[in-house]
């Protein structure tokens, strides 16, 4: 059996002590009873809303091979009968287990961070490496205090390349979980207005960001992007955590990984980029400048990290957008058709302008309307009146005059735009929806980007719901 960890490496990893017969190994990790497979160890893990522990029989029903739980809950485990582990504290013992997990690997580890764009490019990297050996990588958005020591456990000690997206929402966050991943290579994709309501201003962002440089190994290269307003900012703490290696991309002359031209259209593009005094001609098989853009930075991460960069460029060509990141529909609506752009997934003002231009991009067909469908911003604190208001300028600069708007802050949005515009604003997602629903026709381009926690995510499935896929195949008799 392939063990992802034996129970002997498991309990010195955990510093824990055994309960019951251990088995010899495990096969995987999980801390979702629902979702776990037979054989995996189930960690208990107290949540802010839910604790593991209270699953624990949940998860021996389901297969689990052994439980981690934490000492001061055995009692409350009362007459469960299953190997354990038990331990200080679950998720302590989680991060040493991650820890030991990134001791033991040889892989190449790639880390990324940025207020847009991060998991777009985790699974850009994701995608381009697996042709060209065994690679790990987050399960979507895992980029947290939980999410990355559970990725790091997971990652079998055979790995080639490891690629994990961190996250925060607070300065401080980034700095423990970089230091448990410890890179090679450290991506940040951009820094932008998201979160706003916890921060100051752009620059404190910046240097929240600038945190994953700490955690870099000894030589290691970071990657930053030469566009961004808050660059020298980062250049400059790249310097002082005392980075070796320090690589920019972008449009600009500067860029070492830099976009020499692009061209967009509705189902792909193409980059033409230059990397080590090279051009490369690149099929994109997603759309979009911002997503060209983020591939420069993985092309240069696969070329710090020795991969073949020939065979990197070649499977963008085969990369589709994610959903709710720009995964794209088309929709069979009464004699045509209708194209569903699902940017329903988060939200801020780059990314929010980023959708915008790929509707800008994206031709209706013979007698249809571009249409936004637009949901709050959320996190933007005392600057959500101004952040939602301003998006009226990328708005008619592209053009697009069908705007349906929901949410308490997209009233100033709907105060700022120019007259002329044929604007919808319902306060409640609900109450959008059902309009959508009805008021969408044959040869409409529509977008739909909101942050996760608005809901519009739900006018996206009543989309799917009520108009089938469209298929141009003949049906086989």
């Amino acid at each position: 059996m392939n063990w992802l960890w034996t129970s002997a490496d498991l309990l010195a990893a955990l510093n824990g002590r055994p309960v019951g017969n251990l088995p010899q190994g495990i096969t995987g990790i999980s801390i979702d009873s629902r979702s776990l497979g037979k054989g995996e160890a189930f960690f208990a893990i107290k949540g802010d809303r839910v604790d593991g522990h209270d699953y624990a029989g949940v998860a021996i029903a389901n297969g689990a091979a052994l439980l981690v739980v934490s000492e001061a809950k055995l009692p409350a485990l009362g007459r469960l009968i299953a190997p354990m582990i038990v331990v200080d504290d679950v998720l302590e013992a989680m991060i040493r287990l991650g820890c030991a997990a990134r001791d033991r690997s040889a892989a190449k580890i790639i880390a990324v961070t940025g207020s847009v764009g991060k998991t777009t490019t985790k699974e850009m990297l994701r995608h381009v490496l697996e042709p060209l050996g065994r690679v790990h990588a987050s399960v979507a958005s895992f980029n947290n205090h939980w999410g990355v020591p559970l990725t790091l456990c997971r990652m079998p000690e055979s790995t080639e390349y490891g690629v994990f997206e961190i996250g925060m929402n607070h300065p401080g966050e980034i700095r423990p979980l970089v230091k448990m991943v410890r890179p090679h290579v450290a991506i940040v994709t951009s820094v932008a207005a998201a979160h706003l309501g916890n921060f100051k201003d752009l620059a404190e962002i910046a240097s929240a960001k600038a945190e994953i440089f700490e955690g870099l190994v000894e030589n290691g290269h970071a990657i930053l992007n030469r566009d961004n307003d808050s660059f020298k900012q980062l250049e400059k703490a790249a310097i002082d955590a005392g980075v070796p290696h320090i690589h920019s991309f972008g449009s600009s002359a500067k860029a070492d990984f830099r976009m020499v031209e692009f061209t967009n259209g509705p189902e792909g593009a193409v980059l033409w980029a230059s990397i080590d005094n090279r051009t490369l001609e690149i099929p994109m098989g997603a759309p979009g400048r911002h997503i060209a853009e983020n591939a420069l930075s993985v092309l240069g991460a696969a070329f710090l990290v020795g991969a073949d960069l020939e065979r990197v460029a070649a499977s963008l060509a085969t990369l589709q957008p994610e959903k709710g990141r720009g995964e794209r529909h088309r929709l069979a609506i009464g004699s045509g058709t209708l194209t569903l752009i699902d940017e329903s997934y988060n939200a801020n003002p780059a990314s929010m302008r980023a959708a915008i231009a790929l509707l800008r991009d994206t031709p209706p067909q013979a007698g249809g309307r571009r249409i936004a469908i637009l949901g709050d911003m959320l996190e933007m604190g005392a600057f959500a009146a101004d952040v939602h208001a301003k998006l009226a300028g990328p708005l008619t600069e592209a053009g697009i005059t069908d705007v349906w708007l929901a949410g308490p802050e997209m009233a100033h949005l709907r105060d700022a735009l120019p007259e002329g515009c044929k604007v919808e604003y319902r306060e409640a997602v609900t109450d959008l929806n059902a309009f959508a629903l009805d008021s969408v026709s044959a040869g409409d381009v529509v977008m739909i980007k909101s942050s996760k926690g608005t809901g519009c995510g739900k006018i996206v499935a009543a989309l799917l719901d009520k108009y089938p896929a469209f298929s141009d195949t003949e049906p086989t008799i």
